[in-house]
């Protein structure tokens, strides 16, 4: 077909279009050490017959219009062959002859063969393509399903830069790898057969004399393709680097120009894309010595077929123009031959990504669903933590150590304490983003454990220390709660969150785009309208972490109303340095190093004169008792 013919050359030496409508062939990229403090660790190598194995699967949909794309490799190199018999014609009855009248006949011939080829070549760019996208669609969304699905351990161990980098560019590699390469495979070996033969019923010796250079096409590329995937893996890894360190730099742009920090920044960059640069150089010198190497040998073929055929030619073995269509199928022969020879390598380029995609899709949640899980449908909101112990992966500190407490149904617990006390790792355990070493997490007197982990997080509604707000509009960053929200229920909840007032104000009211993280917005109207959010969810548990960071006293005094209104009949875990949000709590627990201290409430524990009478005290400036 026309997509895969245009790879005339080799498949390696350049860039060339595949038959499923994406570009093959190498991908630039290098070998070498990977350092000690690289961005993003090289995957695991995988077999070509693992990558199969792993995502044949997807092709599912498309498998149907595999059929057709086999009839039109048939034909495409058909109507090629009848072009060129044409021409052998052309020359032996007109041009040799000096007749015209075939020409009558052969020039409307050779039009309908050219319309035919067109049309040929529309069905197949149209249906490689259609499966070809059918396969990434499936692909690129059952990766990203996967990605949504781990735990929070995960991302907080890895660049977000890198792991966007494999869901989008790794993943269009891995269809060049499957559908391209198994489609040109296919192809190649069609028009092998069909030129093959037509080749074999000129002259059978001037065949098997043009195949002699075959096993050099097969050695060169199985050379340079080992070379290639070394290459190729270390461009990926490279391409994950850049990701992570854009990503990383751009989304804390502010902080960067308050510190000045532009120039280190574009220094960091720099040092990745100077490894992408070095990596293409290796890559390119492969393919500049692959590809006179491969002309070199076609060339070599062609000129023994020319000396032999112009002797038979001589003797009268052959026409002129059974000569002139002899040479033009050698070319079109040869390029089959190297194109399935550097088939290899593309293979090879494509298995670096297909290796980063099956890397992220081995990763499992740390946090998993119990066979059999029981199902609730509105908790009543009393938690318990009982003698847990938890400590985060890798690290050998416990985070929390043998932390008890209860809240009932309707009550308020506050957790109080320095930073790194363990406060967040409780809301953490509470939404089940990790499980307790020891001990249990209860909700209703079940382990979280036993329950559907659906149901878990859909009975816990949240205010978060680092406000969350998408880029989109008032009403659907309050609706995330609740997606099935009535227009009616969200300025409900907006108006018990104090927003209502300040988003009428907005240009386009409830429609008016945030920005990213809610740019265009001050902290605190983020604040109200995470605080709207959490109220159209109506959960029976409510998880309050930090919720007047950030906010300036008068901003965190305003929210504390919509706060009480959302605290109101559920069960609240408030987590806060700010002791104006913990005093009014039903019961307040000190952490310090991940145990609890102390355990009362907000004025037996002034008058015990410790920690928490001490932290009072510091904060007694700010905030009056």
């Amino acid at each position: 077909m026309t997509t895969a013919t245009t790879a005339t050359t080799t498949a390696t030496a350049t860039t060339t279009t595949d038959r499923i409508g994406r570009p093959s062939g190498p991908t630039p990229g290098g070998a070498g050490p990977l350092r000690a403090d690289a961005v993003v660790a090289a995957a695991p190598p995988v077999s070509p017959r693992e990558v199969f194995r792993r995502f044949w699967p997807y092709t599912r949909g498309g498998r149907r219009w595999l059929v057709p794309l086999v009839l039109l490799s048939l034909t495409s190199p058909a109507v090629d062959a009848a072009e060129l018999w044409l021409f052998k014609i052309v020359v032996d009855d007109v041009l040799v002859t000096r007749d015209l009248r075939p020409f009558a006949w052969i020039a409307p011939a050779c039009l309908g063969l050219v319309v035919c080829s067109g049309a040929l070549r529309y069905a197949d760019d149209v249906t490689s393509t259609w499966v070809g996208e059918h396969f990434l669609l499936a692909l690129r969304s059952d990766v990203f399903r996967h990605v949504q699905g781990l735990s929070l351990g995960f991302f907080e161990r890895r660049r977000l830069g890198d792991v966007l980098s494999r869901v989008t560019g790794d993943v269009d590699a891995v269809e060049a790898f499957l559908l391209s390469g198994v489609a040109d495979a296919l192809y190649y070996l069609i028009r092998l057969g069909v030129f093959l033969g037509l080749l074999f019923s000129l002259s059978w010796d001037l065949t098997l004399l043009s195949l002699l250079v075959v096993p050099l096409f097969w050695g060169s590329a199985r050379h340079f393709s080992r070379l290639v995937k070394d290459a190729s893996r270390e461009r990926r890894r490279r391409s994950g680097s850049l990701s992570a360190i854009a990503e990383e730099s751009l989304g804390n742009v502010a902080l960067v120009q308050a510190y000045n920090r532009q120039g280190w920044e574009a220094r960091r960059f720099e040092q990745e894309n100077l490894g992408r640069f070095r990596a293409a150089m290796a890559s390119a010198r492969i393919r500049a010595v692959y590809g006179p190497v491969v002309e070199f040998v076609e060339t070599a073929g062609g000129l023994a077929v020319l000396g032999l055929g112009t002797w038979k030619l001589a003797q009268g073995q052959l026409s002129l123009g059974g000569l002139l269509v002899f040479l033009a199928l050698i070319g079109k022969l040869y390029s089959p031959v190297h194109g399935l020879s550097g088939l290899g390598t593309t293979f090879y380029a494509a298995s670096a990504s297909a290796e980063r995609i099956i890397e992220l899709l081995d990763q499992r949640p740390q946090v998993t669903e119990a066979a059999g899980a029981r199902r609730i449908r509105r908790a009543r909101g009393a938690v318990a933590f009982d003698g847990v112990w938890f400590r985060y992966p890798g690290t050998a500190a416990w985070a929390l150590s043998d932390v008890s407490f209860r809240v009932a149904p309707g009550e308020t617990l506050a957790l109080v304490g320095a930073s790194g006390s363990g406060k967040s790792t409780v809301a953490k355990l509470q939404l089940r983003f990790y499980d307790p070493d020891r001990g249990a997490v209860r909700l209703d007197g079940t382990d979280l454990r036993e329950l559907a982990l659906a149901d878990v997080r859909e009975s816990v509604a949240v205010v978060l220390q680092e406000t969350l707000v998408f880029h989109g509009t008032v009403r659907e960053n309050i609706a995330y709660g609740r997606p099935a929200a009535t227009e009616a229920e969200i300025v409900a909840a907006a108006r018990a969150a104090d927003a209502h007032e300040f988003v009428e104000r907005l240009p386009e009211g409830y429609d008016t785009l945030v920005g990213q993280r809610g740019r265009t917005l001050s902290g605190g109207q983020c604040q109200r309208l995470a605080i709207a959010r959490a109220m159209i969810r109506d959960a029976p548990v409510l998880l309050l972490d930090e919720p007047t960071t950030g906010l300036d006293v008068r901003s965190g005094r305003r929210i504390m109303d919509p706060l009480r209104r959302l605290m109101a009949g559920r069960t609240t875990v408030v987590i806060s340095h700010n002791l104006l949000t913990v005093r009014d709590a039903t019961r307040i627990v000190v952490l310090d190093h991940g145990r609890v201290v102390e355990d009362g409430a907000h004025a037996d524990l002034l008058g015990h004169e410790g920690p928490y009478a001490r932290l009072h005290r510091l904060n007694a400036g700010a905030v009056p008792s």
